[in-house]
């Protein structure tokens, strides 16, 4: 659902000094903290977040984008609705609004290339001296360098200008999102903030005379949550940035996120129709069988990618044969089973430390 431009510009936030004990302290280590064999191994994988990364928030597309711009450059509100663990949720997506070159603003909403940079700004957030949880002002975040964040987007296959970075995280520090939950007596709790919920840093027209000056994000109040309740869950952030379709990365991520229990004799049960209503990701199909073919071709990426070993497909008929569903039987690959195991492990560690602090 679409709703009109707001009234007000939203306004950016600065990050406020970091303090010493919010780069160093034991809930940080217990993020940064990752369960796994070797070195190698520990810098293939990052945290993903419990409900925010299951919220459909980069499901507008740029071809989308253009096609719903006034001629004046806005973008109307968007509202998607998602369930989540069997709770319905709406997830309010509000456009940044960018000044371009030509001193007007644009509208935009964050999109796969914002995705991609959210990520790799959470993977840096892992290193020490790079990341930080203040726990008195409850936020979370990482200092970093456009060189940095660079870096880590080539090495990870996406290459980016330094103008297309710095779009990106305005678009993300000025876009916002606002997350609701209706409960059975009609009550309705949200949270409203906008993807980055501070940024600071410097640019000038000569990017790379500032490349290695530092910046500063603040993350989402959902990602600080999650650090401080100790509900992230490590994964192989390498497989996920090789994802070629924003789908098979959301895909990817709910099978971190709820395919906790992994093993080749307990596969797992997906349907084209959830995958459809939650995602938001094939709502730009005009025919329902090409949608299909999409969502086929993601699990096949995933299969490449190894983290599925076995996809059978069954489709769903009612009257006169009419397709009313798909159903996706997934048998995970030995690589992600042993993933998930570590993980699991790598969760309760992190729970019986975090009672551990809370008990003193």
């Amino acid at each position: 659902m679409e709703q009109n431009e707001p009234k007000k510009l939203i306004r950016r936030k600065a990050v406020a000094p970091v303090p010493a004990t919010a780069m160093a302290n034991e809930q940080l280590h217990l993020f940064q903290s990752v369960l796994a064999n070797a070195q190698d191994a520990k810098d293939e994988l990052s945290n993903a977040i419990d409900l925010w990364d299951a919220t459909p928030r980069y499901s507008v597309s740029r071809t989308r984008m253009n096609e719903l711009r006034t001629p004046e450059g806005f973008l109307p509100v968007q509202e998607i609705p998602f369930q989540y663990r069997g709770h319905a949720f709406t997830a309010v997506i509000y456009p940044a609004q960018v000044k371009g070159k030509d001193g007007k603003r644009k509208s935009f909403y964050p999109s796969a290339r914002e995705e991609l940079v959210e990520h790799a700004l959470r993977k840096m957030s892992a290193e020490q001296q790079a990341g930080f949880f203040d726990k008195p002002s409850y936020r979370s975040g990482v200092r970093f360098s456009l060189h940095m964040l660079r870096k880590e987007l080539e090495e990870q296959g996406h290459s980016l200008r330094y103008d297309e970075i710095i779009e990106a995280l305005d678009i993300l520090s000025l876009g916002a999102i606002e997350i609701m939950a209706t409960n059975e007596d009609g009550e309705e709790a949200f949270a409203v903030s906008t993807y980055l919920s501070a940024l600071s840093g410097i640019r000038r027209k000569d990017y790379d005379a500032d490349s290695r000056a530092k910046w500063a994000a603040q993350f989402h109040p959902l990602v600080t949550q999650s650090i401080d309740r100790v509900t992230y869950r490590q994964f192989n952030y390498k497989r996920l940035m090789k994802c070629r379709s924003q789908l098979a990365r959301w895909l990817l991520s709910q099978l971190v996120l709820k395919f906790t229990q992994a093993a080749m004799t307990a596969p797992f049960e997906v349907r084209y129709s959830t995958v459809k209503r939650d995602s938001a990701l094939l709502e730009g199909y005009g025919r329902e069988r090409a949608a299909i073919e999409a969502l086929d071709a993601a699990w096949e990426e995933l299969k490449e990618l190894g983290a599925l070993s076995i996809v059978s497909k069954a489709e769903q008929r009612g009257s006169r044969a009419k397709l009313e569903d798909v159903v996706y039987t997934l048998y995970p690959s030995r690589e992600f089973t042993t993933e998930q195991k570590a993980a699991n492990r790598r969760k309760l560690d992190a729970e019986a430390d975090r009672l551990r602090l809370v008990q003193g």
